[in-house]
């Protein structure tokens, strides 16, 4: 039985904040290598404020609030929650530190060379919590940016919980695996989140934490893409971006995404291409795929618009 006491002392004990000083073997900017994982401006998980990046995450030991910041080749950083300390632990994974790019070399291409030399600081990050980044990827299903950072947003306000610490606004942690279990069929269709996709989170909600440390321990990329995509509703393109964040994989590759293949071969040849001649362009780096992905996407460089942009259909008044 729970006493006010006990009761107490958790609330205190997650309000009491944690610090370290992580200090990284080589340049980083955690910017760059822990915001990708931002769901948008309005991602109730993380926030930037100033020269301060926050993140609420749901750990293995519970929620945990992380609060980075960067100065003089430090990171120094702390925490709140029952999951601080797993938090903190896992921070260098986090800002890359296991990220190793050995044999990885553009050189031979002056866009991607040039684009390398600017972003040098920025490393692979990897969350090591696979339901999270799997059932983002699966909102992100068949949908533009906007509707799936929306959907997110209201889910994790809605089901998720509230983020302790002295946060800069309200922030909150995603749900437990069996509260995404657990949310009514309505409230996914409110958040613009279709039948399939909901489902598919579900389902893999199911099997409970089994399926995270089944990825966790696969050896290989291949062998964790084979895991994921044995679940109903989990396709290459979830399996590669649920890869991407939560194990930082280098050779991941979204083949499926609507917009990608098409970046990738204007980059690199000055053309669009299908996911067949973006692998096939790719090739050279295998082993390193995503990183030349990445060196597209900082470069900022998009194909010229060739016609009006996609009007999101929304379902919800059906």
């Amino acid at each position: 039985m729970t006493t006010t006491a006990d009761a107490t002392a958790t609330a205190a004990a997650s309000a009491r904040a944690v610090e370290t000083v992580y200090r990284p073997a080589l340049p980083l900017d955690v910017f760059r290598t822990v915001g990708v994982l931002m769901r948008g401006p309005k991602d109730p998980t993380m926030l930037i404020d100033g020269a301060t990046l926050w993140r609420a995450s749901r750990t293995p030991q519970g929620v945990a609030t992380l609060a980075l910041r960067s100065a003089a080749g430090e990171i120094r950083a702390t925490a709140w929650g029952p999951g601080a300390e797993w938090a903190l632990a896992q921070l260098p994974d986090l800002c890359g530190a296991n990220d190793d790019a050995t044999g990885f070399d553009v050189s031979g291409h002056p866009l991607l060379a040039e684009v390398a030399r600017r972003t040098r600081a920025a490393r692979l990050t990897r969350t090591d919590l696979v339901f999270d980044a799997l059932a983002s990827a699966v909102i992100e299903q068949k949908v533009t940016s906007l509707q799936a950072f929306g959907a997110w947003r209201v889910l994790i306000a809605r089901f998720g919980e509230r983020a302790p610490g002295p946060t800069p606004r309200p922030m909150f942690a995603p749900p437990s695996i069996d509260g995404w279990r657990r949310i009514p069929s309505w409230n996914w269709h409110q958040a613009g989140v279709e039948p399939p996709q909901s489902r598919a989170i579900a389902r893999t909600a199911e099997r409970g934490q089994r399926v995270a440390d089944a990825v966790l321990a696969a050896a290989t990329g291949a062998d964790r893409e084979r895991i994921l995509t044995s679940l109903p509703g989990i396709g290459v393109w979830t399996s590669a971006e649920t890869r991407i964040r939560a194990l930082g994989d280098p050779d991941a590759v979204s083949v499926g995404d609507y917009h990608l293949a098409h970046q990738v071969g204007f980059a690199l040849i000055g053309e669009r291409v299908d996911d067949d001649g973006m692998l096939e362009l790719l090739e050279p780096w295998r082993g390193h795929r995503q990183r030349v992905i990445r060196l597209i996407l900082a470069s900022g460089i998009q194909e010229p618009r060739r016609g009006p942009r996609l009007a999101p259909e929304d379902h919800r008044k059906r």
